[in-house]
């Protein structure tokens, strides 16, 4: 396994994820053979380098990378971001964005009177077009009179793609086997092709109920009636906006996890949540978001009992109360919150019958 622990807060968090993926190992009977990458803030400050085609190369012969958090202050907007997290995506075709945005404890939800049974849902984003490709550029750059593009690129063959894996998941899921596609066809022609894609098919999957809904309207509905939805797939951009929300919904970024995938090839899961630079070192920031992306990982390995060990380990913390919040005020440390999850996982571990 690949890991990136990055910038800020990333190796504080990632260490968490990694010292309880090792555990699930011990109690499941699996090892870890961790190759640890360097690259973030403080080593482009130090060599100038980003992120080496050698690296990504390397990655391709693993069977999963952790990511912790890209981005520092010190360094453009962006630069990092795009060289690390975009080189993978892009180079490794991690073509799936997997966000599940579930809610593990009332009083985690800002909307009154949702509970767990009305935030469970998981969002399919398209990961490697759209807006996000970087077709564009400046024209006359500082002057009165520049011009800025950039291109919403959307193809056949990456829009069904996406939209197939969502209804293969869709199958998958307890809730009630709908796919939702979120889009902008009214607006943005270009779009059109993600509402006949998803129409042609949807032939192929009668038991998946079929839904659709424009992306002003689906964030609106996301926090009036969070329970319509179970699995959703959605472009690029408006993805990414739409899952935040989410985020927010299930209790905040220090909690939500994701999954940059190719189904059967290596992928990489990082927590949503940036770098926080300034709650480096501090011992304040949650690592839930990457202990619940090494539980993702788990899954997309084939690790089932490990992955909902994890799930149902941080899930007690929080339906308990004894973990109120994944925020930095929460008044629990980093190191804390993972040992109470590892605590968790152990206990059931020796339960001679397993946890619900």
């Amino acid at each position: 396994m690949a890991v990136l622990p990055g910038d800020g807060i990333g190796p504080e968090v990632t260490r968490e994820a990694v010292e309880t993926l090792r555990l699930i190992g011990e109690i499941r009977g699996f090892s870890l053979d961790l190759t640890t990458y360097p690259f973030g803030a403080e080593h482009y400050l130090k060599t100038k380098e980003t992120f080496p085609p050698s690296a990504l190369e390397e990655m391709r012969g693993q069977d999963a990378i952790l990511l912790g958090a890209i981005g520092d202050p010190r360094l453009p907007v962006g630069m990092l971001e795009r060289a690390i997290i975009s080189g993978i995506r892009f180079g490794l075709d991690l073509y799936v964005n997997l966000r599940p945005i579930k809610l593990f404890a009332a009083d985690l939800c800002p909307i009154k009177g949702k509970g767990p049974k009305d935030v469970d849902m998981i969002v399919v984003r398209e990961n490697t077009e759209d807006v996000y490709a970087g077709i564009g550029g400046f024209l006359k750059k500082g002057t009165p009179d520049e011009v800025s593009m950039q291109q919403m690129i959307f193809t056949r063959k990456g829009v069904e793609r996406v939209i197939r894996y969502a209804f293969d998941l869709a199958r998958t899921r307890a809730k009630g086997k709908k796919l939702t596609l979120v889009d902008k066809a009214n607006a943005v022609g270009a779009m059109e092709l993600w509402t006949r894609a998803f129409e042609e098919v949807g032939r192929e999957y009668s038991d998946i109920a079929k839904d659709h809904a424009y992306i002003d309207a689906a964030c609106m509905w996301m926090v009036k009636n969070p329970e319509s939805f179970d699995t959703i797939v959605v472009s690029n951009m408006f993805g990414d906006i739409l899952t935040d929300l989410g985020a927010a919904i299930q209790g905040g970024m220090g909690i939500a996890a994701s999954g940059n995938i190719h189904p059967g090839k290596v992928s990489m899961f990082e927590p949503i949540h940036g770098s926080a630079p300034k709650h480096a070192g501090r011992n304040v920031a949650s690592p839930i978001g990457s202990i619940l992306a090494s539980q993702m990982l788990l899954a997309y390995l084939g690790e089932t009992e490990g992955a909902e060990m994890v799930e149902e380990s941080v899930a007690e913390l929080f339906a308990t109360g004894k973990l109120r919040s994944a925020g930095t005020d929460s008044g629990v440390g980093t190191r804390e919150q993972g040992d109470w999850v590892r605590q968790a996982a152990k206990r059931r571990a020796q339960s001679p019958a397993k946890s619900s």
